[in-house]
């Protein structure tokens, strides 16, 4: 029976076209979702150190409520709301919409941490070479950010990819969302657990990078 139920080679064989474009579809998200979170990440992160004192506070205040909203309930709002308002957006501008409003948030408090890693000294030894603040930021302290923090960057986009199925909501074909249509039209549950298969293949290998990475951080130290 249970065999019957989640291990049906018939329906898997009958529902792998459709479980295929869900992949293909999920790392096309993947591939959309990543960039335009981080760059939307490191556009608050260096805006948090501007000067301007309210222009910080805009910034932590932007991170601190697309933090909390749920991801799903931006993306419902993006998708379904702004039509009231006039503005028509499809399924994938919906999900770039809420993914570098959610996304961009967590990628900026983690890359603004990294760059807080990094000792001043090297902010002032790069202009003393006579590098621009943008130079010195782009050429010496953004490197060394982002290597300090490369755990935290690359757990955060495994969580991103694993997000990419709410998509479905705004009936965008990624892999959930063609698994569960495979499953309504067999009326078995061996698609789903072929999708989570696929997730599993998928994202094993940056779980594994992830590890090594981790594994070897050095330890910190302790007062």
């Amino acid at each position: 029976m249970f065999a019957d139920a989640f291990l049906n080679a018939e329906v898997l064989a009958e529902a792998w076209p459709l479980l295929w474009m869900g992949l293909v579809q999920t790392v096309l998200l993947s591939l959309l979702v990543v960039p335009v979170g981080v760059l939307g990440g490191l556009l608050l992160a260096l805006l948090s150190l501007a000067r301007s004192r309210p222009l910080r506070w805009a910034v932590a205040a932007w991170v601190d409520v697309f933090r909390a909203l749920p991801p799903l309930v931006l993306l419902v709002l993006v998708y379904s709301g702004l039509p009231f308002a006039g503005v028509e957006v499809s399924a994938w501008g919906a999900v770039a919409i809420g993914f570098f409003l959610n996304t961009g948030a967590y990628y900026g408090e983690i890359l603004r941490a990294g760059i807080a890693s990094v000792p001043p000294g090297q902010m002032e030894a790069a202009r003393s070479l006579g590098l621009t603040r943008a130079r010195a930021l782009r050429l010496v302290v953004l490197p060394q950010a982002v290597r300090n923090v490369l755990p935290d960057l690359l757990s955060n986009t495994l969580e991103v990819v694993k997000l990419t199925s709410i998509a479905a909501v705004v009936a965008l074909p990624e892999l959930l969302f063609q698994a569960r249509q495979a499953q309504s039209l067999s009326y078995n549950a061996t698609p789903i657990l072929a999708a989570a298969a696929l997730y599993f293949a998928l994202l094993w290998p940056l779980v594994r990078l992830l590890s090594r990475l981790e594994n070897r951080a050095p330890p910190q130290r302790t007062a």
